[in-house]
């Protein structure tokens, strides 16, 4: 079974990369985030396509932000949209879907951004992740939790720790919230399987970040012993980054049982750029 998550940054404009995607990576379920489409707009843009694809779908939408999905073509039962016990900002945002496909309890997540350190929206993302903890803690022993944490989960996952000093998604509470939920009983399979190369998922589309592989790693796939014992590849479609009109982020594949493609490493293809000397580079935000 082939499963992948993917922050689309609105599945509108990605449908002309998405959809050709399905077709050439055939995953069997599939997590999306930021779809930014209410349900109906959702179904009315996109179901005829996933049902001739024989795809079944879950999704938790919101018009114009966040908005999660789970399309599965193994199965796709009591879905679950929203996190039981989760705290809004001020109301309940669509972050969240969970539904079971072939067996193994399935959770499409976006984690709030966080914004800047100890704002509101920062500890907004905290009492999130602990919510999201709990409901896993609870839940099936197979779990797979999919998709953009907003946490690069150590140093190793930015290019350069300096340029990220007073940031986001690399301070001590946030990391600790993101080991907390690991500590249910998740393995960060890329990591298990690539414990030392450079694997990026997100780069900023300003400053020619993508192209300079200026990047982090914040999307990641976690799950618990029964399935992450049956990974046979996991790695990062760098591929889908590439061309006109990407998402700034890149699918993260994992097979499991089998890896049709063979286990072909974390990054397909490989960097066009050496990494960047540290203290180097800079954000563009800064």
């Amino acid at each position: 079974m082939r499963v992948a998550t993917w922050n689309v940054n609105s599945v509108k404009q990605r449908v002309p990369r998405l959809l050709p995607w399905l077709d050439e990576r055939r995953p069997d379920v599939v997590c999306l985030q930021e779809t930014k489409l209410s349900d109906d707009a959702f179904a009315t843009l996109l179901g005829d396509e996933l049902a001739g694809r024989g795809y079944q779908y879950a999704v938790h939408g919101q018009a114009q932000w966040n908005g999660v999905a789970i399309l599965s073509r193994v199965g796709l039962e009591d879905a679950v949209p929203g996190l039981d016990g989760g705290p809004g900002f001020p109301d309940p945002e669509a972050r969240a879907v969970s539904a079971t496909c072939a067996g193994i309890r399935v959770h499409s997540v976006y984690v709030p951004n966080g914004r800047t350190p100890d704002s509101d929206h920062y500890h907004y993302k905290l009492a999130w992740l602990a919510a999201l903890r709990d409901v896993v803690a609870t839940g099936p022993e197979e779990v797979l939790v999919c998709g953009d944490v907003n946490i690069a989960p150590a140093d190793a996952d930015v290019f350069d720790p300096d340029a990220y000093i007073g940031q986001t998604h690399v301070t001590p509470p946030e990391r600790a919230a993101l080991a907390e939920l690991q500590a249910v009983g998740l393995r960060d399979v890329v990591r298990d399987r690539w414990p030392h190369e450079r694997v990026f998922t997100y780069w900023d589309y300003r400053a020619g970040m993508f192209h300079k592989d200026l990047g982090m790693r914040i999307d990641l796939v976690l799950a618990a012993n029964p399935v992450a014992e049956r990974v046979q590849a996991a790695w990062v479609d760098r591929h889908a980054r590439k061309g006109t009109g990407p998402s700034d982020h890149a699918p993260v594949i994992v097979d499991l049982d089998d890896a049709p493609d063979g286990d072909i490493g974390p990054v397909v293809p490989p960097p066009s750029a050496r990494p960047a000397k540290r203290g180097s580079a800079r954000l563009p935000q800064t």
